[in-house]
């Protein structure tokens, strides 16, 4: 009789998948940004949550959550239900170069996330402050090693983006500059115009005002392409460092055993409202590249990206701070 009753219940069970998936959403969504308003992952999700929101009536809310580089959130939503209803807006910091960059983590992004969709990416720009003599990366390249160390290097901290990308730009080259990270853009952006620093990496929506008031040279693009904002600027992969990419992407996850079916039809309404021509068009004037990823291409994308960072924190030796 138990066994019986045991069969019974697991096939309810079962069958309730699809009508969960039916029924979804029957209440509130939140959007988990790891990050303070207004930078790229809150637009983004921003974006989707208006659009999620028109399409099924039911409100799609952004909770901003800043701290430790993005880790809090993510361990927050690693362990939420895993109904479709507490999602992450996810980066490159707390997913592919925390695993590598601390020795003890709340989450484990391979096993406890469930990837919906990549929806863009955005390059930043090597720039330099307008004394220093190099016009590009073969010149950049030659200065450093007549000056070892000497050249100065902002980052938005150890262990971000932009600190790991200048740490492979360093181990590429054989090059040595020193780091200098900043807790604010603002300060950043001073430091560079007062010419405090040499280099810096800025995101081109940050980029392009500076390079027009001619308060920054630009070198290159970290995008395998050039950026059809700033078409004059080659792309570092172009002068002698082949494959050489690094973007900051955004993307959809969903606590690792959310259904199959809630996974797809978030990833269908994202693609279909959130990523369509008219909206397509907005986030390129903005500075973004359009991904669309799905669920696997995502899932591998992710394992490249952690694959990639872990071998930079090692030949680099990057500590947490």
């Amino acid at each position: 009789m138990r066994i019986a009753c045991m069969v019974l219940m697991t096939a309810a069970l079962a069958g309730s998948l699809p009508v969960a998936a039916q029924n979804y959403p029957s209440r509130v969504i939140r959007i988990v940004v790891p990050f303070t308003p207004s930078g790229p992952q809150d637009v983004n999700a921003r974006l989707i949550g208006q659009k999620l929101t028109e399409a099924w009536g039911q409100p799609v809310v952004v909770e901003n959550r800043a701290a430790a580089g993005g880790i809090v959130a993510t361990e927050y939503v690693s362990k939420a239900a895993p109904d479709g209803y507490t999602l992450l807006m996810g980066n490159p910091t707390p997913l592919t170069i925390a695993p590598s960059l601390y020795d003890k983590l709340g989450y484990d992004p391979q096993r406890q996330f469930a990837p919906v969709i990549l929806v863009t990416q955005t390059a930043s720009v090597f720039v330099v402050h307008p004394s220093v003599p190099a016009k590009n990366i073969k010149e950049l390249v030659a200065l450093a090693k007549t000056k070892p160390g000497r050249l100065i290097y902002g980052t938005s901290g150890i262990g971000s983006t932009g600190h790991l990308t200048i740490e492979l730009f360093n181990t590429l080259t054989g090059v040595s500059m020193t780091h200098v990270p900043y807790k604010g853009a603002s300060q950043a952006i001073s430091d560079m115009i007062a010419g405090q620093i040499d280099l810096r990496m800025f995101p081109i929506p940050v980029t392009i005002p500076l390079v027009k008031d001619r308060r920054v040279r630009p070198l290159g693009v970290t995008s395998l392409q050039r950026f059809a904002l700033l078409p004059d600027v080659p792309s570092i992969a172009e002068q002698g460092l082949p494959g050489f990419e690094s973007t900051n992407w955004n993307g959809i996850l969903a606590p690792a055993g959310t259904p199959r079916e809630i996974i797809m039809k978030l990833h269908d309404e994202i693609l279909r409202r959130a990523l369509a021509p008219e909206e397509r068009e907005k986030l390129m004037r903005d500075g973004y590249a359009i991904s669309g990823l799905g669920p696997e291409q995502y899932a591998a994308f992710l394992r490249e990206e952690t694959a990639k960072w872990a071998k930079v924190i090692k030949a680099g030796n990057v500590k947490a701070e």
